[in-house]
């Protein structure tokens, strides 16, 4: 058996052109849902960027304590009550979170699955760094024959209890999303009209770059480097899934955390699929959205995103192919002359 442990980011590209004293560019990293972080603002000083920026991140924090699965938090706390058959006290925004999680499974015909923690476990991602073992093939058939539900959950009177004591639930596919929102409304609120938030992977837009869109990478799935290039304009997000981020090899096999609810195992036979989305709730959607068309592979995620209504999207399989809707090919610019994407209508 080989290990090999390997983290790539969207390559975050800024075009400093045009900059002087009185439009600057802030940035500020950090590193928080186990994944790095950046936030940009353009054309603030730099005291007035620097305590908005501030603010982001102290929500960053507070979210990743709050919905983290398996450290200490208020989701952890309501999971282990789940397991024991009780109730737990929730909160209204934990509450106000799960009622949108089980909305947005039920939309991806079970696919987008927040309450598969268990399964996510046995493989080994809950935690930092990734062993390369099989789970137990009995523990796995149970896991997946007691189909734990998004639905399983009802929540009244501030109290979440399960009736399938097999909910974990984990908002890994979720939480990235939610906080972009979350940012955007923040910086909004401090009359901050210019400003890129980016998440591991997961990007939202403000306003403009000087007189031009924001410019982002894909991060190629394969190689150091953007895949492709495109201009994002204001309230739109990308979100990119891949199974370069978070994996374990065996042998020549690569499994990653993009579990098959359905099957119980790891996703094989895609490398990335990456989403635009627009408007109010865009990075929820952006992080949400993308997880069914990766599990519904090279031959089912043209329906899948048809059936959820997107028209953006792009997915590259396993031998490397590009598969991508017309709508996402107008917007994209890719880096290597010689890729021909399949374009799908």
């Amino acid at each position: 058996m080989t290990r090999q442990i390997r983290f790539f980011f969207i390559v975050f590209v800024v075009l400093l052109a045009g900059c002087n004293g009185k439009q600057q560019l802030y940035q500020e990293q950090g590193y928080v849902f186990g994944t790095l972080v950046e936030v940009s603002i353009y054309g603030e000083p730099e005291p007035r960027a620097r305590l908005a920026v501030g603010q982001v991140m102290h929500e960053f924090r507070r979210l990743h304590d709050k919905l983290h699965a398996w450290q200490p938090s208020e989701l952890s706390k309501m999971n282990a009550a789940f397991a024991k058959g009780r109730s737990a006290s929730v909160s209204p925004e934990l509450a106000a979170i799960l009622k949108d999680a089980t909305h947005l499974s039920r939309r991806s015909s079970g696919l987008f699955n927040p309450a598969i923690g268990g399964l996510v476990k046995l493989w080994g991602f809950h935690s930092d760094e990734f062993k390369p073992v099989l789970p137990a093939k009995g523990k796995l058939e149970q896991l997946v024959a007691a189909n734990p539900q998004m639905s399983d959950i009802t929540i009244a009177r501030g109290r979440a209890r399960s009736r399938n004591r097999f909910v974990q639930v984990d908002l890994g596919g979720y939480a990235k999303g939610y906080a972009l929102d979350r940012a955007a409304d923040i910086l909004r609120k401090q009359g901050i009209g210019n400003a890129l938030i980016n998440i591991g992977g997961n990007i939202l837009a403000l306003g403009q770059h000087g007189d031009r869109p924001w410019r982002v990478g894909i991060q190629h799935p394969r190689k150091s480097g953007a895949l492709a290039i495109l201009d994002l304009h204001d309230g739109e997000a990308i979100g990119t899934s891949g199974d370069y981020q978070r994996y374990f090899m065996i042998g020549n096999v690569r499994y990653c955390h993009l579990i098959d609810p359905r099957s119980g195992y790891p996703v094989q036979g895609v490398q990335a699929v990456t989403i635009l989305t627009r408007g109010p709730r865009a990075g929820v959607l952006s992080d949400a959205d993308s997880k069914p068309l990766f599990i519904s592979g090279a031959g089912g995620w043209r329906a899948a995103a048809i059936r959820m209504g997107l028209t953006e999207a792009m997915l590259v399989d396993g031998q490397g192919k590009i598969h991508i809707t017309a709508e996402l090919q107008k917007r994209l610019e890719f880096t290597d002359s010689n890729v021909h994407p399949e374009v799908e209508p």
